[in-house]
This record gives structure tokens, C-alpha cells and sequence, in this order.
């Protein structure tokens, strides 16, 4: 069984999801930042491998929202 997390804000949110690799466990980020404009949603793998699912899932959800950080402070380029 995968173990998952999510953390959200009024306008944000990032999920992550676990899944087994031969090393340990690895995770997927999804993030979603909510604007006028409309819905951005971003996911990724993150580029890491963990020994444990708590790991995984602590530093997934870290790296979601420093994305989102850099999201919302708009250091990223359309």
C-alpha cells in the first residue's frame, strides 16, 4: 500500500503520493496553485530515493512547497 500526504493553503495545495522502487521508496509531488487566471497544476517525481515511506513523504511534501514558494514569489518564467 502507498502511503500518501497532502498540506494546503486557501489558494495552494501539494500532494504526494509513495510507490516502491528496488533501492526504496520514491515519491511523485503534485502541486496546485489557484489564480485568477485559473488552475496551475505542476507534477513531478522528486529526485531522490528514501529507505522508508515516511521519508519519502515528509521530504515530498518539503519540496512541493518550496516549489510553491518559488511559485507564488513568481521566480518562474511562463
Amino acid at each position: 500500500m502507498a502511503m500518501s500526504g497532502k498540506i494546503s493553503d486557501h489558494d495552494w495545495s501539494v500532494s504526494v503520493q509513495t510507490y516502491p522502487t528496488e533501492e526504496g521508496f520514491a515519491c511523485t509531488i503534485h502541486v496546485i496553485h489557484r489564480e485568477e487566471k485559473g488552475k496551475f497544476q505542476h507534477q513531478f517525481k522528486h529526485f531522490k530515493v528514501f529507505r522508508t515511506e515516511q521519508e519519502a513523504v515528509l521530504d515530498g511534501l518539503r519540496e512541493g512547497t518550496t516549489w510553491i514558494r518559488h511559485k507564488l514569489a513568481k521566480s518562474f518564467c511562463r
